[in-house]
């Protein structure tokens, strides 16, 4: 067969040429700068217990924490009274001197640092009661109360508090392989979360004068120590949350008899908190797939909340292989569960919520826990724990084993907005869904809020998806990170902050990853590559603490794809997308040599070592001043098809396709972050065909990179990314001829575009 060529040959040989005349003229030497390169020099080194692919490594080892409590809740003057004893196991290679033990409540306490740390300007006007409490009030009275902390034989063991975190010196060094058990009492008074903040608490009904406790870091919690950095020992400033040790354990909490009440682990006495006709209605639940089966009605929830009972009622719970443990209890709840099938056995969906929260959370809060479960499950393994409760707690949204607190009720007339109705449902699956990540798959969310808000956002936005096709998802698809993406630099950093240097904290550190995971899926890895390696994370990692570079490395070595390049732009930098259509050329067939081949010493290229005939390629340089006007045309030059004859046989003529048209597109990329081609090209009958290029099409020049199509028929427009999948900061520059009434963006988002 006649071999075609493009001017694309002609231009090599120009270069080679040019090369060698300023062979004299040397740039000066620079660093490697290529985006490309590989992150040696941003992630630790791999050792004996964290692998280079990502796995954990053969000298592994994790702490364990149980304990065992017994807590009492003082209704009327809303304190939590309790005593607990650690069994701490040392499981490192290492021994310790001393113990570190989290007092996360005493960021509330009236000398807390935390207050001081944010900088202050004065307001413009104030409601008279926050007037009074920043101005006259001494703050609310809170932080732990220590009684003692003694050994196991009740001898006093020192101990120095040190704002959130408490150190306990140990009288005999801990050996690796030892454990020790140790006592600690302790009570606070319980905040107002409504009035004071935090992120537990109490809501107060005035019309009924009750209260609806949701019950967190109400313990002394021992901290990790682990081969990353030691003993944990980051303050609770406020932002970054937990890091805590997997555990089990045994509590009893005490509450007013005619209280419901639900928490982390399994029930150990349901016939005697419940009544014979409730304890029926939970076996049926439990045989119950789908739909909810209310347990406890709105009408006897209506008729506790008017008793105030003085007697008392103690619930028993155990929980194995947990990191945490909560509560929720209240005499005005309202108790429906339902039974869910995952692959390999049954869980309990549970709701508990007040009768302000229906009709909404009795039509949709157990369903939508149980669809949670089902997905998540889908993308990384079943789900282990016997049970997950979602509560009604307004202005809440908080998560530990097993349970969670959610905002969003009707108003008073009982009507519910979409935005609530959206809303609510989707602070259900965030919730829920974090008991995979941070609870089972335990990153440090102290250190790094993105490895469980920004993963569990990801897997919200599928779950979402999978509920609705038309559902209403703030974040996760490319387009709704672009507001971000494009701000003000001062106000942005990278993903890889730790939590409390954060300016723009929902946008870094739970829609940029989730985003960006999105982007993984749908336009570099593909959803089968990228399924199967975040699974591979999820079971690798199950029940165990990892680490940013754990996820990095598992991502690439469970796919074979190369992915350092989007972690250090995406995830390290600030960069941003921004890619464009810089110039479109178009080319027709000719036989005649062009004037522009004749000046150059063709001996030197290509075609020193091919024979003729050749077919020329030439721009249609009559077009090209009028290339962001309108469409390139042919006009007045022979097509391809009419050299078929005379150059092919009529063999080779069944083998080739007939394109008419050849188009060179130069593409640029004004931003910094690299991304993968998508191109749409629009034919003048209407038809589209899409093009994609894999990322590294720029691996050698950060500046432009070009295609050449070649098509049978005309192309009357060019669109760069036009589903918005990329997270382009701006799409002005994104087609071919440019739109003449703003960005392709802008009228998306006028459409309602997700």
């Amino acid at each position: 067969m006649k071999k075609l060529l493009y001017t694309l040959s002609l231009l090599s040989a120009i270069q080679i040429t040019a090369q060698e005349k300023n062979v004299q003229k040397r740039e000066p030497g620079h660093k490697d700068s290529n985006k490309f390169s590989q992150m040696y020099d941003l992630l630790a080194t791999p050792n004996m217990f964290r692998t280079a692919s990502g796995a954990p490594g053969p000298a592994y080892y994790q702490q364990q924490a149980d304990y065992k409590m017994d807590i009492e809740l003082d209704d009327k003057n809303t304190k939590i009274l309790g005593k607990e004893t650690i069994t701490y196991h040392n499981n490192s290679p290492e021994t310790l001197d001393y113990l570190w033990v989290q007092l996360d409540q005493n960021q509330q306490a009236k000398d807390s640092k935390s207050k001081l740390v944010e900088s202050q300007k004065m307001d413009q006007a104030y409601k008279p009661d926050a007037f009074s409490r920043r101005y006259f009030e001494e703050g609310f009275p809170g932080g732990f109360n220590i009684e003692y902390v003694q050994d196991a034989n009740g001898k006093p063991l020192n101990y120095t508090i040190n704002q959130t975190m408490m150190r306990i010196d140990l009288p005999t060094p801990l050996k690796p392989g030892a454990k020790v058990s140790f006592s600690i009492k302790w009570w606070y008074t319980v905040n107002n979360y409504r009035v004071y903040g935090f992120r537990s608490g109490y809501e107060h009904f005035d019309k009924d004068n009750n209260n609806l406790y949701v019950i967190a870091q109400f313990y002394p919690r021992m901290a990790v120590y682990n081969d990353v950095e030691g003993w944990q020992n980051m303050q609770f400033w406020g932002a970054g949350e937990f890091a805590l040790p997997f555990g089990n354990f045994e509590v009893n909490i005490t509450v007013p008899a005619d209280h419901i009440m639900d928490g982390t682990g399994e029930l150990q006495n349901r016939a005697e908190v419940l009544t014979p006709e409730q304890l029926k209605r939970y076996e049926l639940a439990t045989r119950t797939y789908d739909k909810p089966v209310v347990i406890v009605t709105q009408e006897e929830a209506e008729k506790a909340e008017k008793g105030f009972s003085s007697q008392k009622k103690t619930w028993k719970f155990k929980a194995t292989n947990v990191r945490d443990f909560a509560f929720s209890t209240s005499r005005k709840f309202i108790y429906d569960a339902m039974a869910v099938k995952l692959s390999e056995k049954t869980v309990m969906a549970i709701s508990l919520y007040p009768k302000e929260a229906n009709p909404l959370w009795g039509d949709t809060s157990t369903k939508v826990v149980a669809h949670t479960l089902k997905t998540y499950s889908k993308y990384t393994f079943d789900y282990p724990y016997p049970k997950a409760i979602s509560v009604s707690a307004e202005d809440q949204g908080m998560e530990y084993p097993m349970i969670c607190w959610n905002y969003g009720r009707p108003d008073e007339k009982g009507f519910v907005s979409e935005r609530i109705k959206w809303g609510n449902m989707s602070v259900i699956i965030h919730e829920v869904g974090h008991n995979f990540f941070p609870m089972i798959v335990n990153s440090d969310e102290r250190q790094w809020t993105w490895m469980d808000e920004g993963l569990n956002t990801f897997l919200q936005y599928l779950t979402e998806q999978e509920y609705d096709a038309n559902y209403p998802s703030s974040r996760g698809p490319a387009a709704k990170i672009v507001p971000y993406m494009s701000g003000d630099q001062k106000f942005l950093e990278p993903i890889m902050t730790n939590s409390e240097a954060i300016h723009q904290f929902g946008s870094n550190a739970y829609a940029k990853p989730a985003t960006g995971l999105n982007m993984l899926r749908e336009v570099v890895m593909g959803k089968e590559l990228f399924d199967h390696a975040f699974k591979t994370y999820a079971n690798r990692w199950k029940f165990k603490h990892p680490t940013p570079e754990d996820f990095f490395r598992t991502m690439e070595d469970a796919s074979a794809v190369d992915l350092d390049w989007f972690w250090r732009g995406w995830f390290y930098t600030t960069d941003y997308v921004d890619m464009g259509i810089q110039e479109v050329k178009q080319y027709y067939v000719t036989e005649k040599q062009p004037e522009s081949l004749k000046d150059v010493n063709i001996k030197k290229g290509r075609f020193d070592r091919e024979k003729g005939p050749f077919v020329y390629m030439v721009a249609d340089e009559s077009e090209l001043k009028n290339r962001d006007k309108k469409a390139l045309d042919v006009q007045d030059v022979r097509l391809l098809e009419d050299y078929m004859g005379s150059k092919f046989s009529p063999e080779e003529r069944t083998r080739l396709k007939a394109p008419k048209y050849f188009y060179e597109v130069t593409f640029n990329k004004p931003g910094d972050m690299l991304m993968p081609i998508i191109v749409e090209l629009a034919f003048e009958d209407g038809t589209t065909e899409s093009h994609t290029f894999p990322v590294q099409i720029w691996r050698k020049n950060n500046e432009t990179a070009s295609r050449v199509f070649a098509t049978e028929k005309k192309v009357t427009k060019i669109m760069l990314d036009p589903k918005l999948l990329t997270a382009d900061v701006d799409t002005s520059n994104n087609s071919w001829p440019k739109q003449e009434s703003g960005s392709k963006f802008d009228q998306l988002e006028k459409k309602g575009s997700k």
